[in-house]
C-alpha cells in the first residue's frame, strides 16, 4: 500500500466479513441491503491519516470497521481537545452529516484501521426510507451526546486515574461501539493519547485498576471486569 496515496484513493469495496462488522446494516430490510452495500466503500487508514478534517464538507458517514481513531479539536490557544476514541463497531458523525455542514473536529487514525464510508447522499435516502435506519441514528445521536457530556466531564478531571477508567468505559459503549467486544485492543501510549496523559502515568492509573479488580491488562488489551464500576470511578489519587 503506497503512503503516497490520501485515504479516499485507497477506498475499496468491502469484503464480506468487513460486510457482517457494520451493525446497521442487519436492520435494513433485503432491498435496502442490496442496493447499499454496492454504496459503502472501505478505506485503510495509515497511523495518522486524517479521516475527517476541520472545515471540509462531509462527503461519507464514517464507521470503524477495524482499528483505533481520535475525534478532536483545536482551540484559538493551540490546545487540542479530544471528544472521543473511536473503536471497532462505531459510527460518528451523524450529526454534521444531517446537516450537511462543514466538520467541526478532525479524526485521525490512532494506528493502521479499516474505516467504511456511506456516501452522503445514501445516508439521506436511508433517513427517508428506512425506519430501522432511523431508529438506529436517532439512537447513536442520543448516546452520543451523553459521550460528548462525559468528554467534557473527564477533561475537567483532575485525578488522573479517573481520567483513565472514564475513557476506557467510553471506549466500551456497547451502543457506539458494538465491536469491541470484552477485550479493547490499545495500546498504553494510544491511550495516553485519548486522556491526554503521559505513557507512564497511565501505566500508574492501569495498574491501581487491576489492583481494584476492575480491569485486566492483556497483551496489546484491556479486558474490562467491572464496567459499571469504571463509569463511576471514585478512587482517590494516592
Amino acid at each position: 500500500m503506497s503512503n503516497d496515496l490520501t485515504l479516499h484513493q485507497r477506498r475499496r469495496p468491502p469484503t464480506t466479513t468487513e460486510l457482517t462488522n457494520i451493525p446497521w446494516l442487519q436492520l435494513l430490510d433485503e432491498a435496502e441491503q442490496s442496493w447499499v452495500k454496492d454504496q459503502i466503500v472501505v478505506g485503510d487508514a495509515l497511523t495518522g491519516d486524517m479521516v475527517c478534517r476541520f472545515g471540509r464538507a462531509p462527503t461519507y458517514w464514517f464507521g470503524v470497521v477495524q482499528g483505533l481513531l481520535k475525534m478532536s479539536a483545536d482551540n484559538i490557544q493551540g490546545d487540542s481537545f479530544t471528544y472521543a476514541g473511536l473503536s471497532a463497531g462505531g459510527w460518528f458523525g451523524e450529526g454534521t452529516a444531517l446537516k450537511r455542514e462543514p466538520y467541526r473536529y478532525n479524526v485521525q487514525a490512532l494506528r493502521p484501521s479499516v474505516v467504511a464510508g456511506l456516501p452522503i447522499d445514501s445516508f439521506h435516502r436511508l433517513l427517508e426510507q428506512s425506519i430501522g435506519f432511523n431508529r438506529f441514528v436517532m439512537n447513536q445521536l442520543n448516546e452520543r451526546l451523553g459521550q460528548f457530556i462525559a468528554a467534557r466531564e473527564i477533561d475537567r478531571m483532575t485525578n488522573p486515574d479517573s481520567r483513565v477508567a472514564r475513557s476506557l468505559a467510553a471506549l466500551f459503549n456497547p451502543v457506539l461501539f458494538p465491536g469491541v467486544g470484552e477485550v479493547l485492543q490499545i495500546t498504553q501510549q494510544e491511550l495516553a493519547y485519548l486522556v491526554g496523559l503521559s505513557r507512564q502515568r497511565v501505566n500508574v492509573a492501569l495498574q491501581r485498576l487491576v489492583a481494584e479488580g476492575w480491569i485486566k491488562v492483556t497483551y496489546g488489551g484491556v479486558r474490562v471486569l467491572n464496567l459499571t464500576a469504571l463509569r463511576s470511578h471514585t478512587l482517590d489519587t494516592p
